[in-house]
């Protein structure tokens, strides 16, 4: 095991490959109204950068900023002497001529750079790469002077090189690692460099290593489960084998130490995700030679998948996992196995027994709620249900419908003021971050944007969202509203655009315009270019294939991929395949959603497992994916808030759920 540790850590000092930069995803969910975009030809705000007449500097900088990818320096020289000094992004000029250089770059050239560029955006993200490259040369002296707020607050290596750094010097840092240690996907050299440390130094114990090993299992990280295969003494090899072929780590036996069991336990886990039955029939074989924490262990792990898989042995495998160490994801799952059987005793000893880091997000919140509803303690519940309830989004509605209380849309704020505006549009970073959209690099221009709206007052996040609206970035306008706490302004976090083509089309197909748009809201933010990585298109996300299916069967001739991209054309046939998938689900607006999102098929199946009728927000919260879980809780939340503004009168989200009926007849979709 030390010589296992010493080549981890000799490895770890070995400088790999720059990392790519991280651009920021788009944020999630939600918000209604009828705000429309600036028309063509309306007048722009005052402040707000034109178009760049010269094209050539443009051209320029897209191609600085991919030499600066493939750390082609010669390049990057050559394409900075022909950029002006003035150019709208001269600051990410200075960081792509000196990102690949950081290597050998002096330490005063960089902080001359960093404060050149003082609180932007671009001197963060040069500081955040300069201190991955200081930890990976293990230069803490320099790391720590530099690091400031970005070792508690920074991106999840920083942090981890940052408790290195205070490691290597002897420091007890066994709990703060314990806290941070949490998802052995995102690790790469820092925190496998931090776990090798802590293994050596003594502060992380065998059992400390397992239960890394076990979460690398069960998020499917084969890296991570063979480095800590390999502190432990193990193979790394089996390691590998028990995450990504489960059923060749199996065949190889339980094995005689505490870490090949646990490396056989993953495998089990694993195995069960595809064949719940042979994954069983091994741990009954095999339970004798287990101690008793280990067979709780191995029951858990079946137990997720069986929930995950929505399987009728979920509830007999958790009681056998009784007094097992449970992760996060098996405590929220044997909270929603709980839920689905009615059990609201088991849902509040579930629920009792998260971290209070997990048993305070509101769905958490909610469902321990409605368990003390449940067993009569009012107060307790009403207590938890006014926690959440000023929330506009799925649970802190769900807990307005149990406070019997209706969604209402909040009264017109003030108007964004033209000295308000004036500000917003003079802002630097919100310049950049048009200029970013107008060069078609959004996830530079959505950095550029996020770090402006830090420490803004309610009224100038309000202003910059109009600025947003003004220059028709709808999807800044409805992110940046959803900051404000106290000023809540519907028309900006629910806008309502092409409103004159999508209600003809729903009320033409009999749709609730609320649930169209609630839908659109979550699918493109009302991007009208936006395209997703499997190829959805446009407002509605239409896929290419569905397109053409849908097309097929309204009649529209000539249908090819490009049209997608049309206005009128995505919205008309988006439209069209909601309300073919609603009817193939017997109107059911959260089923049609998850249809949507997930496929027919998919929901069909979920379905199917009913045997009885399901109350609409218990089906939600057990959908087995979290994406499409997640989808549905925003789009019924949005539709609920549409539905307040468009109707002008209160809501029940809980009516809008409705309940859930076990599957009947009904055509075949796609």
């Amino acid at each position: 095991m030390p010589t296992a540790i010493a080549l981890l850590l000799a490895l770890a000092w070995m400088p790999p490959a720059s990392a790519q930069e991280d651009p920021e995803a788009p944020q999630p969910e939600q918000a209604p109204s009828s705000v429309q975009p600036v028309p063509p030809g309306a007048p722009t705000v005052p402040g707000a950068p034109a178009a760049d007449p010269r094209a050539d500097d443009d051209s320029n900088f897209l191609l600085l900023r991919e030499a600066a990818r493939q750390n082609d320096s010669a390049k990057i020289q050559a394409l900075v002497s022909r950029l002006p000094a003035q150019y709208p992004l001269a600051s990410y000029v200075d960081y792509y001529r000196l990102k690949p250089r950081l290597r050998e770059a002096a330490p005063e050239e960089i902080r001359e750079v960093l404060r050149r560029h003082e609180g932007s955006a671009i001197a963060e993200r040069l500081r955040a790469d300069w201190l991955l490259e200081l930890g990976r040369r293990r230069d803490w002296s320099t790391f720590e002077r530099e690091a400031g707020t970005l070792a508690q607050n920074g991106e999840l290596q920083i942090r981890c090189y940052a408790l290195l750094a205070r490691a290597s010097r002897g420091e007890q840092v066994l709990q703060e690692a314990r806290a941070l240690l949490t998802n052995p996907p995102a690790y790469g050299e820092a925190c496998a460099a931090l776990m090798a440390q802590l293994a050596q130094a003594g502060q992380f114990t065998e059992a400390d290593l397992l239960w890394q090993l076990r979460l690398a299992g069960e998020m499917n990280a084969t890296g991570p489960a063979r480095r800590t295969a390999l502190l432990l003494g193990a193979s790394d090899t089996r390691a590998a084998q028990a995450v990504d072929l489960p059923a060749v780590a199996m065949a190889r036996g339980i094995g005689k130490t505490r870490a090949e069991r646990a490396i056989y336990l993953v495998a089990l886990g694993r195995m069960a995700r595809s064949s719940l039955k042979l994954a069983s029939v091994a741990l009954n074989k095999n339970s004798p030679k287990l101690s008793q924490d280990e067979r709780a262990t191995g029951w858990a792990n079946l137990a997720l998948a069986a929930s995950i898989g929505l399987s009728p042995e979920a509830d007999d495998y958790w009681r056998r996992a009784n007094g097992a160490r449970l992760t996060n994801e098996q405590m929220q799952w044997k909270t929603r196995i709980a839920l689905r059987n009615g059990d609201w005793k088991g849902v509040r000893a579930a629920i009792e027994a998260m971290p209070a880091g997990l048993r305070a997000e509101p769905a958490w919140v909610y469902w321990l709620g409605r368990a003390y509803k449940a067993e009569g303690r009012a107060e307790q519940a009403r207590e938890l249900f006014e926690r959440i309830a000023v929330q506009s989004n799925f649970y802190g509605q769900l807990a307005m419908d149990e406070l019997g209380r209706m969604v209402t849309a909040p009264p017109p704020v003030a108007p964004v003021t033209a000295p308000e505006l004036a500000q917003a549009a003079a802002n630097p970073s919100l310049q950049r971050a048009l200029k970013f959209y107008a060069l078609r690099l959004r996830a530079d221009g959505n950095r550029e944007w996020n770090w402006a709206l830090r420490g803004m007052s309610e009224r100038q996040l309000l202003a910059a969202a109009e600025f947003a609206r003004r220059n028709e970035l709808l999807d800044r306008m409805v992110e940046t509203s959803l900051r404000t706490r106290t000023e809540l302004d519907y028309a900006q976090r629910f806008p309502a655009p092409h409103l004159e083509i999508l209600r003809p089309t729903a009320q033409d197909l009999g749709l609730d315009k609320a649930w169209v748009y609630g839908l659109i809201r979550q699918e493109s933010r009302f991007i009208q270019d936006a395209r997703s990585g499997v190829g959805a298109s446009g407002l509605m996300q239409v896929m290419p294939s569905t397109g053409k299916w849908v097309a097929a069967k309204i009649g529209l001739d000539n249908f090819v991929h490009d049209m997608l991209n049309d206005l009128r054309t995505n919205i008309t046939l988006g439209a069209n395949y909601m309300n073919m998938v609603l009817e193939n689900f017997d109107g059911s607006e959260v089923l049609a959603t998850a249809a949507y999102n997930a496929g027919p098929g998919r929901a069909r199946a979920w379905r199917g497992l009913l045997r009885e009728p399901m109350e609409g927000a218990v089906f939600v919260e057990t959908i087995p994916f979290s994406e499409t879980r997640g989808y549905v809780r925003n789009v019924m939340a949005n539709a609920t808030n549409y539905a307040a503004v468009f109707d002008n009168k209160p809501q029940s989200i809980k009516t809008r759920l409705s309940t859930i009926q076990p599957r009947g007849s009904s055509s075949v979709l796609p």
